[in-house]
């Protein structure tokens, strides 16, 4: 208990910022880890091999979020546990989420596996990049239970304030899989197998490493053999925290790979530059992303301590936090743009390249609204609220989906990023609306 981190007490500003900082590097460490694949391909492989790797992740990302968003639920569960000092039912949550959890996830790797290939007819895959596809999926889905056991436990150091602990892991992982990528891929002549074999590899490292970081670490928080019990009340206040967190994230992946296939339908150029250019955007992602996890979890200890004050002072500097870094990674997403892609493609000519930048140009300046989304979404996950975030979400999506099949074929890209752009500021305003509408009743 020592060890770990009373975040119902002190400064808000200062411990959103503290644990935001873990959880942006994290993040875009993550993200160097998406990309390193693409990256790899992108020199000592074939241009179709690359445009296989975006329409490959999109569909992984489909998988990993689904695992990513009900931990994200957990999390909040174990972070009010935590908050509110209840460390025999934070052991026994250890247990019931280890144990549902793992069997879960290992039925979605079958499946995912078993039904791959109407997956990818239903995305639309081009059949020129079909066996690539499957040749890299095929391996990574197998590694999915290592996804859910990495982000587990990165969800319990997380509740604890420890966020630091997950930045070490994603380091040692991130250096094997850039290591495994280019000794498989440009040395072996793999091509987009030795990339999915690097991952799978890299991703069984981290969670190897979270696991026995948490128990080395955080002893006085292991579940043990009294803690193994069915405790019928956090069962159900799990599956309904994992569920509908999980569908929000689903949904939102679900809305990217419709886009995905409206971008098939207009080539493997466009395929390329889609590909490029949403691998830089999401490491402007990861600053909102880490914001609003940051938030949810300072609202959801001190919401289970019962600090209401706290937890309304958490969502206004949460606010004025991430609409400040929104500003800044507009700017900085603006100006970077064009060399970014030149990165990612390996040249500055051509249609990809054009669209690429003129999507992330056109996003640039949209994004304020993303950051200032996600203290909402964080906010409203931490005081138990999670429909309201998903409901919001899915509208979003739906608009972005919609747009995107109307307008790519006259536009191309730019029309995806003014989608996007259009659902952030509805959902924005969905939120204030619902948030005043609860103060009033307050």
């Amino acid at each position: 208990m020592k060890k770990s981190i009373d975040l119902t007490q002190g400064n808000m500003k200062l411990h959103i910022i503290r644990m935001a900082i873990p959880l942006i590097l994290g993040n875009i460490l993550q993200q160097t880890y998406n990309t390193i694949d693409a990256f790899v391909i992108g020199r000592y492989a074939s241009e179709l091999e690359f445009s296989s790797v975006g329409v490959s992740s999109s569909i992984m990302n489909l998988m990993i979020f689904v695992i990513v968003g009900a931990c994200t639920g957990i999390s909040i569960i174990f972070s009010e546990l935590y908050g509110g000092k209840q460390i025999n039912k934070f052991r026994t949550e250890h247990f019931l989420v280890l144990t549902l959890g793992t069997i879960t996830t290992l039925c979605i790797s079958i499946l995912a596996v078993l039904f791959l290939m109407p997956i990818l007819h239903l995305t639309q895959t081009p059949p020129e990049i079909m066996n690539y596809t499957v040749s890299y999926l095929r391996i990574v889905l197998i590694g999915l239970p290592f996804v859910f056991l990495y982000n587990l436990y990165n969800s319990l150091l997380r509740a604890t304030g420890k966020t630091s602990m997950s930045l070490y892991i994603l380091l040692v992982s991130v250096a094997i899989n850039l290591g495994l990528d280019l000794y498989m891929v440009g040395t072996l002549h793999m091509g987009i197998a030795g990339a999915a074999w690097a991952t799978f590899f890299s991703q069984a490292v981290s969670a190897i490493f979270s696991v026995l970081i948490f128990y080395i670490k955080l002893p006085d928080l292991r579940c043990c053999k009294d803690d193994c019990k069915w405790d019928k009340s956090l069962i159900q206040k799990t599956l309904h925290f994992s569920i509908v967190t999980s569908v929000h994230q689903a949904s939102l992946y679900i809305g990217k790979l419709m886009v995905q296939s409206a971008v098939n339908t207009t080539g493997t150029e466009m395929i390329a530059a889609y590909t490029a250019a949403t691998r830089i955007e999401g490491y402007a992602n990861s600053f909102g992303d880490s914001g609003a996890a940051a938030t949810s979890v300072i609202i959801a200890q001190n919401h289970g301590a019962g600090k209401q004050d706290r937890v309304k002072k958490g969502f206004w500097d949460s606010l004025v936090l991430l609409f400040s870094l929104g500003i800044v990674c507009s700017i900085i997403l603006y100006l970077v743009s064009p060399n970014a892609v030149t990165l990612i493609l390996g040249h500055t000519y051509g249609s990809a390249y054009q669209n690429a930048v003129s999507y992330l140009r056109i996003i640039a300046f949209l994004y304020t609204f993303c950051f200032t989304g996600n203290t909402f979404a964080g906010y409203l996950d931490g005081i138990e609220k999670v429909s309201i975030p998903f409901i919001g979400a899915a509208g979003h999506i739906s608009l972005r989906v919609i747009l995107s099949w109307i307008f790519i074929q006259d536009y191309q890209l730019p029309a995806v990023a003014f989608a996007t752009g259009i659902g952030w500021v509805l959902v924005n305003l969905f939120w204030s609306i619902y948030q005043f509408a609860v103060s009033r009743r307050a």
